[in-house]
């Protein structure tokens, strides 16, 4: 991946500010040349950290053009002088810029409950501003990252009638569940998309990746994803409802998917990436709370964890999903391996070999309802005791 693949017209910056103790890279920086049109989505979460106070109505008005973002400090639960800090920011960036404050959305991750120090930006954000780049996306990653531990960027690319590039970068490892997760997204295209289509392929693609993992069933109060589109390409307009909006919808999802599996990939102490698919639900409402009821289980995700082909676990998370099924009409398998037919287990050869399936880092369980042709998947990892270490130690 190099700077060809991503969208022009942005910069980036990434740096040490000090937010972090550890000298990490800890402030990140995203500036489009141009205004772009944008969408949003957040957190549903009821305690609501002080940049979201200020991005959400932001967002709303459907422009942006800088984007700030700090790890090692969530700036959340800290009252109205948290709101202040986050506000100068804002302000000290717009004024670096020269760009109108309302052009400028803030985010940030760490730890709840202490106020953001402003003295790193005021010293880091004229530094940001200094060294944008278009080739410096990797240091805007790596500057979100809290307990993740590796970051996480995704491209698609659109060489068809119109020509554009999309780029995601994200972080989350840990406290991840829909509605959303304990994460943050930026993702950038140089497409002409109006704000109509930008949030229904936002909020299309988010429930099929984002709001389809789950690490622990914990979510945060700082989380985001921002779709901005600057249209920098200058490729035609992609209008709403056509053939080319669908194609971009899919390049969105194909993004936002590999961003969300990476996530679940990074889970806090996970071996395992498991897409939990449910095929022959009667409607895909069903089939995704079932998906949801199975990959949420403690259960089920530390049988994962001991490569233990207890499908026992599997179709008890089935019942207790709220979902009306017939437990004697149930095939549960490991990627092919059939270990349960009709309720029923198979036999032990097939669950040995489940089994080998459960020593991969990265299998399919298929659970088929037989009630109908709708279908939906989750995605989520194994937990184990390096998840309570790190979670133990948070802080410290």
């Amino acid at each position: 991946m190099n700077s060809s693949d991503f969208p022009v017209g942005f910069r980036f910056s990434g740096m040490a500010s000090g937010i972090k103790e550890t000298g990490m890279l800890d402030l990140g920086l995203i500036v489009s040349d141009s205004p772009a049109n944008c969408a949003g989505v957040f957190t549903r979460n009821k305690v609501i950290a002080a940049p979201l106070l200020l991005t959400k109505p932001r967002v709303a008005q459907g422009k942006c053009q800088a984007i700030l973002v700090n790890s090692g400090n969530a700036n959340a639960c800290t009252g109205s002088e948290g709101l202040q800090v986050a506000e100068a920011t804002l302000e000290l960036l717009a004024s670096e810029l020269q760009i109108a404050g309302d052009l400028v959305s803030v985010a940030s991750t760490g730890v709840i409950g202490q106020l953001l120090p402003l003295a790193p930006f005021i010293s880091g954000i004229p530094q940001l501003v200094n060294n944008l780049s278009p080739d410096q996306v990797h240091t805007v990653a790596e500057a979100m990252m809290t307990t993740d531990a590796f970051s996480k960027i995704a491209v698609a690319t659109e060489k068809g009638n119109q020509n554009y590039r999309i780029l995601g970068l994200a972080k989350g490892a840990g406290m991840i569940h829909p509605n959303m997760a304990t994460m943050l997204g930026f993702v950038l295209t140089d497409a002409q998309v109006n704000t109509e289509l930008l949030n229904y392929a936002l909020y299309r693609a988010v429930e099929k990746s984002f709001n389809s993992i789950t690490v622990d069933g914990d979510t945060s109060t700082n989380d985001m994803v921002l779709l901005l589109a600057n249209g920098a390409a200058n490729s035609a307009v992609i209008e709403p409802d056509s053939y080319e909006a669908e194609k971009f919808c899919q390049h969105l999802e194909c993004v936002l998917l590999d961003l969300a599996k990476m996530i679940v990939r990074d889970g806090e102490g996970a071996t395992k990436l498991v897409q939990i698919r449910v095929v022959g639900a009667e409607n895909e409402g069903s089939a995704r709370l079932v998906a949801c009821s199975v990959a949420t289980s403690s259960l089920v995700k530390t049988a994962f964890f001991g490569e233990d082909a207890n499908w026992g676990r599997i179709i008890a998370a089935v019942g207790y999903s709220g979902v009306d099924v017939d437990p004697n009409r149930i095939d549960i398998s490991f990627n092919q391996v059939p270990v349960a037919g009709n309720g029923l287990a198979v036999g032990a050869d097939k669950e040995a070999e489940a089994t080998k399936v459960l020593q991969l880092d990265e299998f399919t369980v298929t659970i088929d309802l037989h009630q109908g042709e709708a279908e939906s998947s989750y995605y989520t990892s194994d937990l184990n005791y390096e998840y309570i270490k790190i979670n133990a130690d948070y802080r410290t």
